[in-house]
């Protein structure tokens, strides 16, 4: 598929997914017109990284951990320093901090609407 077929199916605009590109994150195929061409996985692929973002984890470490993301039972992680294992666990706890943030709003979200739809005529 093309760019732009990518990024409708993504959600992602055609800037980030190149530079995407540039970070190492995707690896397009190039058609013998230049243009680039991406398979079905990466569809999958760019909705990870995007995911990975929103967690707040940056690119270089998305770029470090994305191949084992596929395959977690043959990880083979040879260039990982006791920095990157201490980033990630930061990351990590960020990430569960923001999880329980979220549940809490959510929960109080439900609240309100059961008593407020407790209160409405129906």
């Amino acid at each position: 598929m093309r760019i732009g077929e990518l990024a409708a199916r993504t959600g992602t605009p055609r800037r980030l997914l190149r530079y995407y590109e540039e970070q190492g994150l995707i690896v397009p195929d190039r058609c013998a017109n230049g243009y680039r061409s991406y398979d079905e996985p990466t569809v999958d692929r760019v909705l990870q990284i995007r995911g990975l973002l929103e967690a707040g984890l940056p690119t270089r470490i998305i770029r470090q951990i994305l191949p084992c993301l596929h395959q977690p039972r043959a990880i083979h992680f040879p260039d990982a320093t006791p920095e990157m294992l201490a980033t990630l666990e930061h990351e990590r706890d960020r990430m569960t901090e923001r999880i329980e943030t979220l549940r809490r709003n959510r929960d109080a979200i439900d609240a309100y609407l059961a008593v407020v739809r407790a209160g409405v005529p129906g």
